[in-house]
């Protein structure tokens, strides 16, 4: 659902992420200075939120925006659906970051409808 290209920066992030947590545990195990370990775990922490951010806002956003391009074109305006595409396309800029994921998946569906529509009238 999310394209490849769109992810890359989100995995980048969380693998630089991951480094950190491996030096928070080491860090742990050796017992170093506490206001070291405090300040490492708040980076990780502000790393993992951006990385949460970016994902919602950047990266589902454009694969959201990709999906009703791709959906409004595969509905001439005949399909059945285009009132409902019509609504989430013309809401889409105003959408908040927690109804992100449900419309992907409300227009992946109708996508994949006229995509099964459209192979039966073959």
């Amino acid at each position: 659902m999310i394209p490849r290209d769109l992810s890359k920066d989100i995995k980048t992030r969380l693998q630089g992420i991951s480094g950190q947590l491996g030096g928070l545990i080491k860090m742990l195990d050796e017992d170093a200075d506490p206001d070291k370990i405090l300040i490492q775990f708040k980076a990780a922490q502000k790393g993992l939120d951006k990385a949460h951010f970016l994902l919602l806002d950047e990266t589902y956003r454009k694969a959201l925006a990709i999906k009703i391009s791709e959906t409004v074109e595969a509905c001439p305006g005949d399909c059945g659906n285009e009132d409902r595409i019509e609504f989430i396309r013309k809401r889409f800029p105003n959408l908040g970051l927690d109804s992100l994921t449900s419309k992907m998946k409300e227009i992946d569906a109708l996508h994949k409808r006229l995509d099964i529509d459209k192979n039966q009238e073959r």
